[in-house]
């Protein structure tokens, strides 16, 4: 369930049993590389319903690599859990804020807020898309809040029943500001028979894009040779990092053009491209990596994941590539 209240959007999902209900504010926190957004939010108890047992509310992240129901497996792994006591109360308190406030006087006496520190060496929520014609559970990370009625917060003799359950996915999103020197790459083949190398530099403005940015590509070709250059074809690949028990690694074309270019020998030709990479033009891809996905919302080619770099970080890591070729006639 989704409504408004005074400036905030509230996210709330209730357990079947109706004795308690989970309100958020958002579901994006946003992770600034060494720091992430913290996330709070308040639940609602019906204290008649606990017949003497304990409420607790988990934040996890979770690997999952299949649908639940193949052969009575379960195929998800918890990366990182915390669990909080809520009730009754232990005395620690949640981080106070605006909106936590705000649903204390929407629940009243009976809204206990919690809250959650999250370190900064988890992997951003990803889905790997299953393509147009994809069934069952993707691959992928996410991130779920649940609050749940319980003797104790573990306990292998204890089976919690699903209608004393509620819980609401979140996505934990990368934000970097930009600024970044820009990045440039120079290269030179020499051909056989030939005394004089073909250079070619490719120079992009800035290092960090967002979401829908033009990509402008300036190149820069110094031919000394007397080949003739007929095309030049820039294309960009998504590198995708799966690192669990092990790690690998899959390449995926997210954008590709090419462009009619005659570069005659003896000469020097600069030009800048312009092309944007979208989820749009690769929907047919099967197991590329997108921002993690919420029910009925829109997401994006994945983000780049960023890390400190003397953290490790499993799940699924994504990085970019934009490539620059040139085809000489007669040269490959």
């Amino acid at each position: 369930m989704i409504y408004c209240v005074s400036l905030f959007r509230v996210f709330k999902k209730t357990s079947g049993s109706g004795h308690i209900s989970l309100y958020l504010g958002k579901r994006d926190f946003v992770d600034y590389v060494d720091s992430v957004e913290v996330v709070d939010g308040v639940i609602e108890i019906d204290p008649l319903g606990l017949k003497g047992r304990k409420v607790f509310v988990q934040l996890a992240c979770i690997f999952q690599y299949g649908s639940d129901d193949v052969i009575g497996l379960s195929l998800t792994r918890d990366i990182w859990i915390q669990r909080i006591q809520v009730y009754p109360s232990t005395g620690e308190l949640a981080t106070n804020s605006p909106m936590l406030e705000s649903f204390l006087k929407i629940v009243g006496e009976q809204g206990y807020p919690f809250s959650f520190q999250m370190p900064t060496n988890l992997p951003c929520s990803v889905t790997l898309h299953p393509g147009r014609t994809g069934t069952g559970k993707a691959c992928c990370v996410k991130f779920e809040v649940r609050g749940y009625i319980a003797n104790a917060a573990v306990s292998a003799d204890e089976v919690i029943d699903k209608k004393d359950i509620c819980h609401l996915m979140i996505r934990k999103i990368q934000f970097v500001p930009a600024g970044k020197p820009r990045s440039k790459v120079h290269i030179f083949k020499q051909f056989m028979m030939t005394d004089k190398p073909l250079h070619l530099e490719a120079c992009l403005e800035k290092e960090i894009y967002y979401h829908g940015d033009s990509i402008i590509v300036n190149v820069k070709i110094i031919n000394e040779t007397t080949k003739v250059i007929k095309k030049i074809q820039v294309y960009v690949e998504q590198l995708t990092n799966v690192v669990l028990y092990s790690s690998d690694t899959y390449t995926k074309t997210v954008f590709f053009l090419e462009f009619g270019e005659t570069i005659n020998g003896k000469s020097t030709f600069e030009k800048s491209f312009n092309i944007i990479p979208l989820l749009s033009n690769n929907k047919d891809k099967l197991g590329l990596a997108v921002d993690g996905c919420l029910k009925d919302e829109e997401t994006h080619l994945a983000s780049t994941t960023l890390t400190q770099r003397d953290k490790e970080m499993q799940g699924i890591l994504v990085s970019y590539k934009i490539k620059v070729n040139l085809m000489v006639c007669g040269g490959g």
